[in-house]
């Protein structure tokens, strides 16, 4: 009879386990699921769950393009589907990415950065939302080396099940002057 009860108790506290993640991954969603109970903004980024191939290239201190580079990008919701995660793989065995949240009292998504080439005591943090277009915007207040005050900015664009494009580029405060300085092409892995 004690055995029984102890059973039970063990069972119960695994379904009750459980059924607190169930929005996390797992065997049957190994990329997790939105939670409902998340703000609506925690699908702007569904169609970038899961895993790509992209093409990542750079400009050189001359302003030509480096070679492309062949990188793996993740995505997976986290935080039992109340944020999202993402990861890049490269190469040359480096590692960075991403943890997303909105935040419904500002209204704008919050992306904290973090690189194993780089690591730092306090993440550089972008803010944004998604436009109506369709396109993902995030912008970190950054001056351009000549000291004239901008923002680094973030676009997500071209998103589909199929894939998405990306690019980081300097930004003036009025956005009049635009300068690319990062590119990143992904197609749809699995």
């Amino acid at each position: 009879m004690k055995n029984s009860i102890l059973f039970l108790a063990l069972l119960f506290s695994i379904s009750s386990i459980t059924a607190q993640y169930e929005y996390a991954a797992s065997n049957e969603h190994p990329y997790g699921l939105p939670n409902p109970n998340a703000p609506k903004q925690i699908t702007d980024y569904q169609a970038m769950i899961g895993s790509c191939n992209c093409t990542s290239t750079r400009r050189n201190q001359d302003g030509t393009w480096t070679e492309p580079e062949h990188i793996i990008w993740s995505w997976k919701y986290i935080m039992n589907g109340m944020g999202v995660q993402d990861e890049t793989l490269k190469p040359d065995g480096s590692h960075s990415g991403s943890i997303r949240q909105y935040i419904a009292d500002s209204s704008r998504w919050y992306v904290h950065w973090f690189s194993s080439k780089t690591p730092s005591t306090t993440f550089p943090t972008w803010e944004g939302n998604k436009s109506e277009n369709g396109n993902i915007i995030l912008y970190r207040e950054q001056a351009a080396p000549n000291g004239t005050e901008g923002f680094y900015r973030l676009t997500f664009y071209d998103i589909s099940k199929s894939g998405y494009k990306w690019v980081g580029e300097w930004v003036d405060k009025t956005e009049s002057v635009v300068f690319p300085t990062w590119k990143i092409d992904c197609t749809r892995k699995d």
